[in-house]
């Protein structure tokens, strides 16, 4: 276990390497067994281009939060409202799209300071519910959501380079968490 102290900082411009860095490697730790090479090739290189980055840090309705420790990044999360939401555009909902962790350091709660960090921008964002969508394969994201209250309401579909995949949509009403 890393004794290092975590850090959560909002990414910034200058920043868009180590998160391209940070999304590849933990893209490819969670889903490099489940797909074909030329599908995460595809869908790396559609995700995580420099210009496709640049672009959603500098938008106004997405952030960004890298979590690092010991000057190294071993997380991101990033977030929607507004406009800037995938789905469910809606002023009162709030979008969880990425929570990613380096797989060295999953089991040291470094998930739960992102998603913890994901509450307190909608919070402060007056969102009324948080929604994200989770593979339908992935039973750890899926049970670690459950856990913190969401509950499924819907399904869509999510393309890895070739590969239709279906994603379960979750939610958690705010006013019912207590916030």
């Amino acid at each position: 276990m890393n004794n290092e102290p975590i850090k959560i900082t909002k990414a910034t411009l200058s920043d868009i390497d180590k998160l391209r860095d940070i999304g590849i490697q933990t893209f490819r730790e969670t889903f490099d067994e489940s797909n074909t090479e030329e599908d995460m090739q595809n869908y790396l290189e559609e995700s995580f281009n420099i210009e496709k980055l640049t672009a959603e840090v500098s938008h106004q309705n997405s952030e960004f939060h890298l979590a690092s420790s010991g000057g190294q990044v071993i997380g991101y999360l990033k977030v929607n409202f507004g406009d800037a939401q995938t789905e469910l555009k809606e002023n009162e909902g709030f979008e969880i799209e990425r929570i990613y962790v380096a797989k060295d350091f999953h089991g040291q709660k470094i998930g739960q300071l992102l998603y913890e960090k994901a509450l307190e921008t909608a919070r402060n964002r007056n969102a009324r519910y948080v929604w994200l969508g989770v593979w339908e394969k992935n039973t750890k994201a899926i049970s670690f959501y459950k856990k913190n209250g969401f509950v499924e309401f819907d399904q869509h579909i999510f393309k890895l380079g070739e590969d239709i995949q279906t994603d379960l949509m979750m939610k958690l009403e705010l006013t019912q968490a207590g916030f």
